[in-house]
């Protein structure tokens, strides 16, 4: 297990989609956090009541920018009509949400995550003892 941890974050916009009604911009806020190596947050800017995050695994957005991914409730893939643009699905029980993203930027943070844990090294991060111990405190029976 690492000790050197590092959380990387970037900005973006992404548009919401809904039926004939015209894209709203959306401000995402992305993160990887090393404590945290196999997944990636987005988080949704909501407005006053503040931001929705969700939490997928990091080959899913790098699957997700060359073909079709995930089949619960994330789910990410090329637009049908423009390689620059990924589309992102969001389901859950309150409702369901779907985003068009730039590729190039999705791409560019996933870069990023590389940069500072390569993938396939992701285990070298992960500290078991210390998850046991979480989950044992707090009892999440």
């Amino acid at each position: 297990m690492r000790n050197d941890h590092v959380t990387l974050r970037s900005t973006a916009v992404f548009d919401l989609l809904a039926p004939r009604t015209p894209a709203v911009p959306v401000q995402v806020e992305l993160r990887y956090d090393t404590k945290d190596p196999y997944a990636v947050v987005a988080a949704f800017r909501t407005g006053r009541a503040g931001w929705v995050e969700w939490v997928f695994a990091r080959d899913l957005l790098a699957d997700g920018l060359i073909a079709d991914a995930g089949d619960g409730d994330v789910r990410i893939r090329p637009a049908a009509d423009d390689p620059e643009v990924v589309v992102i699905e969001l389901s859950s029980p309150s409702g369901h949400a779907m985003f068009e993203a730039s590729a190039q930027e999705l791409a560019d943070f996933l870069d990023r995550t590389y940069d500072v844990v390569v993938p396939g090294n992701e285990h070298l991060w992960v500290d078991v003892d210390e998850a046991l111990t979480y989950l044992i405190s707090n009892d999440l029976t």
